[in-house]
């Protein structure tokens, strides 16, 4: 029996994903509920995982190949009995020279990295049961050190020939993931259509962080989180979005929606690119749920775990410049929503009160 590994639903307003990885190789034993390839979207990354056991007998969209929600992905046999072997030699042509086996399929982002490196696809062993060549392969051909460039025609030159290093060794040209190019993209029409508005205020910490260093081993101990910055900064700001609606409201056309809950978005800054997961009804929560639902949203961010709802329906933002040793900053807005906290350095230094 042969079940089929789709594109799932990948959430509200996103149709098309990335296939970013795949976990197996053509030919491997699975077991069910086993992560098989990870997609990339616009807003998460999330895992395929298998609906059963088996052996993975294909893999139809290699990695790098741009999918639909729906599509086919690969194949799975229940039984082992259909895993996809290597085509079988063509015929020899009369000339007796045996058959090119680059001409088996390859995705674009193998095809690419064949060029971009000069190799001769020829000479690439395909681990792949059914012989088509992987990024793998094409990276583990290239790591061994022994990879043999393709024939380069030479160029004119206008000219004469440099000395320093190849422009491959000098700069590296990698392209953008979906998350981060969305985040671009988001950011900039941020800055082309909404009027933002930049303060710079400074806020005298002392107390903040005498009771931090005076609680934080007991806090710690009793709720099992630590006590950070960012549940005074949350508390803060939900009595400051009381007191000042507005700032808790989004424009929808020529109509003010004013929110009665307070879901706070936390901006964390991954090897992915920067996400802002939201803490659900923080109004409601203490400074224990608060502090240990920011870590949780945290380590899925940096994991690539987080949902779609978990990134979606904030309706105020707080970034902590601070951790980067950042004095200064002017935040962009996370439309739809009408404001955003930046938190910077906390500097000790003398200051005059009254």
């Amino acid at each position: 029996m042969t079940t089929n590994i789709i594109v799932p639903a990948l959430g509200e307003s996103v149709s098309e994903a990335t296939v970013a990885k795949w976990f197996k190789n053509a030919g491997d034993s699975i077991a069910m509920d086993e992560p098989l390839v990870e997609l990339e979207t616009d807003k998460v990354t999330l895992e395929v995982n298998a609906a059963t056991d088996g052996v993975l007998s294909e893999i139809v969209t290699d990695e790098g190949a741009n999918v639909e929600v729906g599509a086919l992905l690969g194949r799975i046999s229940s039984d082992g009995s259909a895993v996809v072997s290597a085509p079988a030699p063509a015929k020899v042509a009369e000339t007796g020279s045996e058959p090119n086996p680059a001409d088996t399929p390859m995705s674009p982002a193998v095809r690419k990295l064949i060029g971009d490196h000069g190799l001769d696809a020829s000479a690439i062993p395909a681990q792949a049961k059914d012989g088509r060549l992987t990024k793998g392969d094409v990276l583990a051909f290239i790591g061994d050190g022994s990879a043999p460039k393709a024939p380069v025609a030479p160029q004119p030159t206008l000219a004469p020939p440099a000395t320093a290093s190849a422009p491959d060794a000098r700069e590296e040209r990698v392209p953008m993931t979906r998350l981060r190019k969305r985040i671009a993209e988001r950011l900039k029409e941020a800055q082309n259509t909404a009027a933002m508005l930049t303060t710079f205020n400074e806020a005298d910490m002392t107390n903040v962080m005498a009771a931090r260093a005076k609680y934080r081993d007991a806090f710690e101990k009793k709720y099992g989180a630590r006590l950070g910055f960012m549940g005074f900064f949350v508390k803060s700001c939900i009595v400051a979005l009381q007191e000042i609606p507005a700032v808790n409201a989004q424009i929808d056309g020529d109509v003010l929606v004013y929110k009665n809950h307070y879901d706070i978005g936390v901006a964390v800054g991954t090897e992915q690119g920067l996400v802002v997961p939201v803490l659900r009804d923080a109004d409601q929560l203490g400074f224990a749920e608060v502090e240990a639902g920011i870590g949780e949203l945290g380590r899925k961010a940096r994991d690539g775990k987080l949902t779609m709802e978990e990134l979606t329906g904030g309706t105020f933002t707080i970034t902590n410049g601070g951790v980067y040793g950042s004095m200064m900053s002017t935040p962009i807005l996370n439309p739809p929503q009408s404001g955003i906290l930046g938190m910077h350095k906390i500097d000790r230094r003398p200051i005059a009160v009254g």
